[in-house]
């Protein structure tokens, strides 16, 4: 069975996943034309310096669901038969989605995962940076929110589009597994 290329994203009250909070999470879905996004109520204060980054306040998040509620809703949008990107999949937003799903006595379906910023790095090496905003710039994207989770999953799915062009998505992950650099090229942005 194929898989399903699910974009996705999270916001939260800091970089430690052992200790800050996921509140607020997104989604897309490119096969069905579908997305998700709710904020999630952390049970803690967002400090000021993470609502300088996202805008998100303590009074936005307060009436909505723990992550409980909002990481079923999620998982159950995503579907067992998905594969997960996000950019810096593997250094943040996986590891804040196993960290809520411990604390929340939940079971992540056991996805692939495919973390964008690895594929920037190693098949544009050629870029100076692989941030998710350098990226959109590189590829001729407008600009939205970042740093909001809908509007960076809608960014990476434009940009990570571009860059893999018409590889399936199993290859990408084969591709990301193997070792070695660039055998195969994927899509170089357009040049001005």
């Amino acid at each position: 069975m194929s898989k399903r290329a699910i974009y996705y994203d999270t916001e939260t009250t800091g970089v430690k996943n052992d200790k800050d909070r996921i509140i607020e999470i997104a989604a897309y879905d490119p096969i069905e034309n579908r997305s998700f996004v709710k904020f999630v109520n952390p049970q803690i204060p967002i400090p000021l310096e993470a609502t300088a980054i996202h805008h998100i306040t303590d009074e936005m998040v307060a009436s909505a669901g723990t992550f409980k509620e909002v990481g079923a809703e999620f998982f159950d949008f995503c579907g067992a038969d998905a594969v997960l990107i996000a950019h810096n999949n593997d250094a943040f937003d996986k590891l804040f989605l196993e960290a809520e799903a411990k604390r929340h006595g939940l079971t992540i379906p056991a996805w692939p995962y495919v973390d964008t910023l690895k594929w920037s790095r190693k098949y544009r090496s050629d870029l100076p940076r692989h941030t998710l905003q350098y990226l959109r710039e590189t590829y001729g994207i407008a600009a939205n929110s970042a740093h909001r989770a809908l509007d960076d999953v809608m960014v990476l799915f434009q940009v990570f589009s571009q860059m893999i062009d018409d590889i399936p998505i199993e290859k990408v992950i084969e591709m990301l597994s193997s070792s070695g650099g660039a055998n195969l090229s994927p899509r170089s942005p357009p040049t001005t």
